[in-house]
């Protein structure tokens, strides 16, 4: 089994309803790591071009990037926490099978880590 992950950062905002209170709005330097595995390389010798996947994490991200993860559309209007922020990335991924998404963990602060595994 082979396994390739990358990685990219990104800064925003965003206040999660926990019990029906909402935290006061914050911020985050978010850390995004994306791993993806398979049993198979291509005939260059690669299970994915990094290329290609910092790619699409880099569009994924893109929108989320210096804004208010309340308000931004691409989480449709859901509780912004780390955990939904995880597979909404990951729903933005598309690799090639037999190649898979292991998962992807998202850090909002130290020690405050989210992943999410299809």
């Amino acid at each position: 089994m082979f396994e390739v992950s990358v990685e990219t950062s990104f800064t925003a905002t965003h206040a999660v309803t926990i019990r029906g209170v909402e935290e006061i709005p914050h911020s985050h330097d978010w850390k995004v790591v994306l791993r993806v595995q398979g049993e198979e390389l291509d005939d260059d010798g690669l299970l994915v071009d990094f290329l290609d996947l910092e790619k699409q994490l880099s569009n994924a991200i893109n929108p989320l990037h210096n804004s208010n993860l309340n308000t931004c559309k691409e989480l449709e209007n859901q509780n912004p926490s780390t955990e939904r922020v995880a597979l909404y990335i990951s729903n933005c991924i598309d690799v090639t099978p037999p190649t898979t998404i292991l998962s992807v963990t998202v850090t909002e602060a130290p020690h405050c880590k989210a992943t999410y595994t299809p």
